[in-house]
């Protein structure tokens, strides 16, 4: 992503969806409530570490915002209200994808056919579209935007000290609610954005290089994102030091990348920095999903329902739809297999030592596709041994809980009425977040066929 992001970031003004409606004087009154009867509310708070699940469960909407949620013996639904009966279906929050692209309508209906219904938005050319700010329907759309840098004469420059709290306040003020510490940020002045930030409700995602990964901790950064990028600490000094001035050099990458393929899951120095993700506040972004074609034993994406609304020409090395591979040189695909493959397994090191997660897809890069792979990127952190409750979790209420957004991500009172109805149980197989019932935007029902039809 180059930093040139932050300039079509602050051209444009952006709709995050208000959790509440307000009726002034003279307007039209409310819509009427809506009542989901008899379904089972999964408690997915505390990181996914709760379980009060509410059976008979009642969820009454009202204006874009859940007014009530509880059993149905305490919850009284208001005169009026459209009763929907659920009964032996279970409810859950949207879907969240924290690292995904939306350059046109297609792409949104897809997110919210497959029960996407927030993004934190990223672009940048040519892995991904700008994002498309149009749609409707759309997921709610929660942008990503980079600050604290710039280009000059070929070298990356940063912002002046006393010039950076502007800058992110600019930011804000035009819609960013999430900001990307890059690697050229010294800890210093990752300290700086992330106090500015938290100031101003904003998240915070390192993607670092200069500033080591324990001091981005230390300054109280919200996540960290890409399992490749955060796992850098278990490389030699000399090594990390060429990825901070490099990140995207093909010399240092593969001498990582030897490191990754060698590596032993009781290595010292990997189980260290593990313990070290797992005792501290922060959340992982790991984007397995951008691997999964390398991964052996991976599904036809293509063959997903929402997958016909999607351009391969629109994916960055998309899977050819016939295959359901990339069309590229054995040699090379055993390559990548192998190293996606140990990155499945750091990962997993990192979820023993008790990561907390949030899900990302890395939308449209390496064959991702909007909505279909937030669901893989569900899978593939099944696969490292996340518990389907986490998992969940990592979709929906960690958003809240990691950035201190009070709306986001539960099906309790006072939060975005965004939300999954379900056929099947996802505490008994993540796949049956697939199994979709409804999907309710914004306190509306929405017609998911018609998603499927009507993409302009």
């Amino acid at each position: 992503m180059h930093a040139s992001l932050v300039t079509s970031l602050l051209l444009s003004t952006f709709l995050l969806g208000s959790s509440s409606a307000e009726v002034k004087p003279g307007s039209s009154a409310p819509p009427p409530a809506i009542a989901l009867v008899g379904g089972t509310i999964l408690d997915l708070s505390n990181y996914g570490r709760s379980s009060a699940d509410v059976q008979d469960g009642v969820v009454v909407l009202q204006g874009g915002t859940i007014v009530a949620a509880g059993p149905r013996k305490s919850v009284k639904i208001p005169a009026g209200a459209r009763r929907i009966d659920i009964s032996g279906k279970y409810v859950v929050p949207g879907l969240t994808d924290c690292f995904g692209a939306l350059g046109k309508q297609a792409h949104a209906n897809a997110y919210l056919y497959m029960g996407v219904t927030s993004i934190i938005g990223v672009e940048g050319r040519p892995r991904r579209p700008d994002l498309y700010l149009k749609a409707s329907p759309s997921p709610r759309i929660y942008p990503l935007g980079i600050v604290g840098y710039g280009e000059r004469d070929g070298a990356f420059v940063q912002t002046a000290e006393a010039d950076l709290a502007k800058e992110i306040e600019t930011a804000a003020l035009h819609g960013t609610k999430v900001l990307l510490i890059h690697y050229p940020i010294t800890p210093d002045r990752t300290a700086q954005i992330v106090k500015k930030a938290h100031e101003l409700g904003l998240g915070t995602v390192g993607e670092l290089g200069m500033t080591r990964y324990d001091e981005a901790i230390q300054a109280g950064v919200d996540a960290f994102v890409h399992t490749v990028r955060y796992s850098i600490p278990i490389a030699p000094p000399e090594l990390r030091q060429a990825m901070a001035k490099a990140p995207f050099s093909q010399q240092p990458t593969l001498d990582f990348n030897k490191i990754l393929l060698n590596l032993s899951p009781a290595d010292p120095g990997l189980n260290q920095h593990a313990k070290l993700l797992g005792s501290s506040p922060v959340s992982l972004i790991p984007t397995l999903s951008l691997n999964y074609l390398d991964l052996p034993d991976h599904r036809n994406p293509w063959l997903e329902p929402a997958a016909k609304l999607i351009d391969p020409k629109e994916i960055f090395l998309p899977a050819n739809p016939l295959t359901g591979k990339r069309d590229e040189d054995p040699e090379i695909a055993n390559r990548f297999s192998q190293v996606a493959q140990a990155l499945m397994r750091v990962e997993e090191c990192y979820r023993q030592a008790g990561a907390k997660y949030l899900t990302g897809s890395g939308t449209t890069a390496f064959g991702t596709l909007p909505g279909v792979s937030l669901h893989t990127e569900l899978e593939l952190l099944s696969r490292v041994g996340v518990p389907p409750r986490q998992a969940i979790a990592a979709a929906t209420s960690n958003f809240g809980e990691t950035f201190h957004w009070k709306t986001v991500g539960q099906v309790k009172t006072g939060y975005n009425a965004d939300l999954l109805v379900l056929n099947a149980n996802p505490l008994q197989g993540i796949e049956n977040l697939k199994n979709i019932h409804s999907v309710i935007l914004n306190g509306e029902v929405l017609d998911r066929e018609k998603l499927l039809t009507e993409a302009h």
